[in-house]
């Protein structure tokens, strides 16, 4: 049974990062980047997906659970806990990631012990998040399926029935991998992308996201990281795990883009900017510095 859904109340500044992806090296890099900000782990959110592509599983786990952060489950984490066959991840039957997925499922479940798979089942599924006044569902895909694939371009009328069914002022969710930030009417849906793998914009940089109260509202934040991407890659290949999946992290393109939207595939090897902006449930306040981290993020 899943632990009850936990609030965290934030003063300060909040991290939201999103799929280690068995990525130690990124990881690492993420932790030593919260420790130069000063931001604890009571204040710093996993989206879940914490095992996959890559080849540090375990050590991943032990590096996130001795974090202390607070973790929402992923469908990696569900189906680990589980004893699946396969990671859930709701790829399409034929497509490159039902392919590749197999190799490093497998990998993952040889790597995780016994005691990770009974904390993976213990993760709440939702995370409630008050920041000021504003209160946010922090989930894995959607609301209800943990393997829901919500974009920067999925229908805003979707976004609007997963938010409803919060009863809060918005969602931050992870599982695309992609970073975006969207205003759904009065409502705010959030991802700070993945951690573990690049976004598709031909670098090798990964993202997180900081979240932080304004007298405006909610400063959100799109950070890109960069990381010892050669050291973990070479981990992937000795590993004997997909090349593919390897050789993405240097070059910052997917090799399950097939998987994507039309407009998101279209967005491939563009390089993302950082951007920062201010959200409240009036509208975006005093919008700063670069575009938003996707081409469709404030609507």
């Amino acid at each position: 049974m899943n632990a009850l859904v936990p609030t965290v109340r934030a003063d300060g500044r909040v991290a939201i990062f999103g799929g280690p992806y068995s990525n130690l090296e990124a990881t690492q890099a993420f932790f030593e980047e919260m420790a130069r900000l000063g931001i604890p782990s009571e204040r710093i959110i996993c989206t879940g997906d914490v095992v996959a592509y890559c080849a540090d599983a375990a050590a991943t786990t032990a590096l996130v659970r001795e974090s202390g952060c607070h973790v929402v489950m992923g469908n990696v984490e569900e189906n680990l806990a589980a004893g699946a066959a396969d990671c859930g991840c709701g790829f399409e039957d034929g497509s490159t990631c039902d392919r590749l997925s197999a190799a490093w499922f497998a990998h993952a479940t040889a790597q995780v012990s016994a005691d990770d798979r009974v904390w993976m089942g213990g993760l709440p599924r939702s995370i409630a998040l008050e920041i000021g006044d504003h209160r946010f569902a922090v989930v894995h895909g959607g609301v209800d399926a943990i393997n829901q694939t919500i974009y920067a371009s999925t229908d805003a009328a979707i976004k609007t029935t997963e938010i409803g069914k919060t009863g809060l002022h918005g969602v931050i969710g992870g599982h695309c991998g992609l970073p975006f930030t969207q205003r759904i009417g009065d409502a705010l849906w959030h991802n700070s992308g993945a951690l573990g793998m690049p976004a598709n914009d031909g670098t090798p940089r990964v993202w997180f996201s900081l979240l932080q109260r304004d007298k405006d509202g909610i400063t959100i934040e799109h950070r890109a990281l960069h990381y010892d991407h050669a050291t973990a890659a070479a981990k992937m290949r000795r590993a004997g795990l997909p090349e593919e999946y390897a050789a993405a992290l240097a070059s910052g393109i997917w090799a399950s883009a097939d998987t994507l939207p039309a407009a998101e595939l279209d967005a491939g090897g563009v390089p993302l900017p950082e951007s920062r902006m201010v959200f409240n449930r009036r509208g975006w306040q005093g919008a700063r510095a670069e575009q938003p981290a996707s081409p469709a993020s404030a609507s």
